[in-house]
């Protein structure tokens, strides 16, 4: 189905073309003055320098032209040229009502359905989730989503941390609190136990104790360096350990992150992207693309076009020790080998940038990626508390995400019992479906790359730009429907949606117009918040709509149902796009 956009172009360039102006000239956009008209073209002004003609004129020559075409309720040419439209009610019903017949309502499916990679997630093992994951979870998962209804083969993986050293720090700890388990006997030689010497409580405790410690003891410290070196070159017993902590740590974290409605294609890790290092460091010497300096090897990345100084990306420590990068980039040549991706999309907050240009430049330097092949960085904002510092518990420390979910999800409830007309035990329910809402979209409505405050007594209004206040829009639908459906003997079904007779209504049926150029550009430009703005417009317009006209009450039976065909409309676009970013709603609030 063609964008309105491009269905108004369509009925606009006859009329440049019979004036004797490129019909490229007729492109159309959405009025910046709502006031004055619905849309706009300004080919005028770009033909008045091809045509040497004074833009008004060409516009009155283009506006005479479109007299009496049904798409148009009005077309008027303004100083210094440009051409306001507002459409004809019924040409906007026409479209509301193929966008009700058209599957995905009328949203085409990419023509190259070509696999996607979403690296997002990047947690660490034997650690739990905190608010630091917050975002490229949900960032991530939403696109994931929307590249998928969009007809792409999408590919999710969370790229765990799981090969540094902290793996290291961890048997050292082990070691110091049970020196008796076997896979520190050094004249061990039998199979090593399948349970864990650790249930993820005690894991979890291990980690930070651990980390502690090396900082203030040096000798423990190169022990961790030690272990993690023996780790990393094939000690079985270490090894053995290494599994378990995978075991214990993956069935936590695949937990807390479904409680988010987060899920991954792909579990794999940093461990993943062994094999391929050391052909890789090879091949990068062999090439004479990888250099040593000071003891270290690099790869110049820097170009002549670049605006500041970019220093290499070093692939091998002087100490031998391979990095980040050295990680990533067996990644993508796994990737390469299993997907031949057509597009990554990489998701991380914004101190990673260098990191990130270092490694592409790196990957498409040696043509392991193809170079027209995008890869796309996008880097986040941090997530502040209302003191403009980065999020905190009370205490001062860095929340669990399980946490903050808690937290949030009893702010919902108490909201809800203020008004208490369910059961306490709906009510949880409840809270934790809008609760769910309210986290995401008060994350994803933020532009991706800026800092935001989150305030969880905005976040969970059920007014204004919330996930609560989309929410409520749904529900306040399907209790309208609910009731029409009761009493449907008494209505007519009627033909389809009719012609607005009211501006509200209007309103409504231009705002569900965009929904297909907003969900194509959201992704082409990996912004979701393009899609909440859309859906709390959307939300906006229908609860005016609702505000002054009496849906239920409606005499004439036609009109009537096409009310309710419209708002039907409504609720599946909005229940569509937050199936997109990640939240469903609940059946009542």
């Amino acid at each position: 189905m063609k964008k309105i956009l491009d269905c108004i172009a369509e009925a606009i360039k006859p009329a440049f073309t019979a004036c004797g102006y490129e019909e490229s000239f007729a492109r159309v956009t959405l009025s910046n003055r709502p006031d004055l008209c619905e849309y706009q073209c300004n080919g005028a002004m770009a033909a008045a320098k091809t045509y040497k003609k004074k833009p008004i004129d060409i516009a009155n020559d283009v506006v005479e032209k479109l007299e009496g075409n049904p798409v148009f309720a009005q077309v008027s040419a303004v100083m210094p040229g440009f051409i306001n439209i507002r459409l004809s009610e019924d040409y906007v019903a026409d479209y509301m009502n193929t966008m009700v017949r058209e599957p995905k309502f009328g949203l085409e499916e990419s023509k190259n359905k070509g696999t996607i990679i979403v690296d997002y997630g990047g947690a660490n093992v034997a650690k739990p989730l905190h608010v630091g994951h917050l975002r490229s979870a949900i960032i991530g998962e939403s696109i994931k989503r929307l590249g998928r209804f969009l007809g792409y083969n999408m590919v999710g993986d969370v790229h765990l941390g799981d090969w540094g050293l902290q793996m290291g720090l961890i048997i050292e700890e082990l070691r110091d609190r049970q020196p008796e388990l076997v896979y520190f006997d050094e004249n061990y030689s039998g199979e090593y136990p399948d349970q864990p010497p650790f249930t993820i409580g005690e894991l979890e405790d291990i980690y930070p104790a651990a980390s502690a410690k090396s900082k203030v003891d040096e000798a423990f410290k190169a022990r961790a360096q030690e272990a993690t070196f023996r780790l990393q070159n094939g000690c079985e017993a270490y090894r053995a350990i290494w599994r378990h902590i995978m075991n214990v740590s993956l069935a936590d974290l695949k937990k807390n992150y479904a409680n988010l409605g987060v899920t991954f294609d792909l579990w794999k890790g940093e461990s993943d992207a062994q094999p391929y290092i050391p052909g890789l460091m090879e091949d990068l010497e062999k090439r004479g693309l990888a250099y040593e300096s000071q003891g270290a090897l690099v790869v110049d990345i820097a170009r002549d076009t670049d605006s500041k100084e970019l220093p290499p990306c070093i692939i091998r420590k002087s100490d031998g020790a391979a990095l980040y990068a050295t990680s990533d980039l067996g990644t993508i040549i796994e990737r390469e080998r299993d997907f031949s991706p057509s597009r990554y999309i990489y998701i991380t907050d914004k101190r990673q940038e260098l990191h990130f240009i270092q490694v592409f430049r790196v990957a498409k330097k040696a043509g392991y990626v193809k170079e027209d092949t995008p890869m796309i960085h996008l880097m986040f904002g941090t997530m502040n508390g209302k003191d403009g510092k980065p999020f905190k518990t009370r205490e001062g420390g860095v929340m669990r995400l399980e946490n903050l979910v808690e937290e949030i999800n009893d702010a919902v409830y108490d909201r809800i019992m203020e008004n208490r007309t369910v059961s306490s035990e709906e009510a949880r329910k409840t809270a934790q479906i809008i609760g769910l809402a309210a986290l995401k979209y008060g994350d994803l409505s933020n532009q991706a790359s800026k800092d935001y405050i989150f305030d969880i007594d905005r976040f969970t209004s059920f007014e204004g730009n919330t996930g609560p206040y989309i929410l409520y829009t749904i529900v306040r639908i399907k209790s309208i429907l609910s009731k029409y459906e009761e009493n449907k003997d008494a209505f007519s079904d009627g033909a389809g949606i009719l012609g607005a007779i009211s501006a509200e209504e209007k309103n409504v049926m231009l705002q569900l117009a965009k929904y297909n150029e907003v969900m194509e550009s959201s992704f082409a430009e990996t912004a979701p918040h393009k899609i909440c703005q859309f859906i709390y417009e959307l939300s906006d317009v229908f609860n005016k709509f609702y505000n002054s006209t009496s849906i239920l009450k409606e005499e004439d039976k036609a009109r009537q149902a096409s009310y309710v065909k419209l708002i039907t409309l409504v609720k599946g676009v909005l229940e569509t796009c937050i199936g997109v970013l990640g939240f469903e709603a609940p059946e009542r609030m």
